[in-house]
């Protein structure tokens, strides 16, 4: 089974809330690149159909951290299916229609120059990253507080200028998913997907 046909048996199987079907056919239509994009320009997932491959690793990876006996027992971090699906499938669907393919002069194996595809930025809703994605979703359908807040704080501290680390700090202390979510996303960006050579 291909990356595409995973995100949508996961999807279909798990997210059921009213809303949810015409969010996912926004995002197999024809106005929509979700699974074709980059995750991003240079780094993990910088290749075609990474940001659904991201979104599906992140969803394995946090299934795992909330299988762990102590998450739920210590932490009471017991949350639903579709709680789990919906966040880790949509944290990054705010990189939809983001990335865009531009080409630039680059030497070949042989030392003879180029042209060269390389993915740029072209935003064209400019209203941040997690805040973003929690914007899209909730065009579609309604979240939970602690499912807004997971998405919105799913980069953690490397997206927080100086005076908004006390509000990840809160974020992480109150909802405990953001948490979760965060720990995944690294987890996948890192470990699984990695950085080009």
């Amino acid at each position: 089974m291909g990356v595409k046909a995973e995100f949508i048996e996961i999807y279909h199987s798990k997210i059921h809330r009213k809303g949810a079907d015409k969010l996912l056919d926004y995002l197999v239509g024809d106005s929509s690149d979700f699974f074709t994009a980059p995750s991003s320009t240079r780094f993990h997932g910088s290749h075609e159909g990474g940001l659904v491959e991201h979104s599906v690793n992140v969803y394995k990876c946090l299934v795992d951290y909330l299988s762990r006996p102590h998450t739920k027992i210590k932490y009471g971090m017991d949350y639903s299916d579709e709680t789990v699906a919906l966040v880790a499938l949509l944290h990054d669907i705010c990189k939809l229609n983001f990335y865009k393919i531009d080409y630039r002069n680059a030497k070949n194996a042989q030392g003879v120059w180029e042209k060269v595809p390389y993915y740029t930025i072209e935003d064209t809703l400019p209203y941040g990253h997690g805040e973003k994605s929690v914007y899209i979703i909730s065009s579609y359908m309604r979240l939970t507080r602690e499912e807004a807040f997971a998405i919105r704080y799913h980069m953690g501290f490397s997206d927080a200028s100086p005076e908004q680390r006390n509000n990840v700090s809160k974020a992480f202390e109150m909802f405990p998913l953001a948490l979760a979510l965060h720990v995944a996303d690294m987890e996948a960006t890192y470990f699984l997907e990695g950085t080009p050579e």
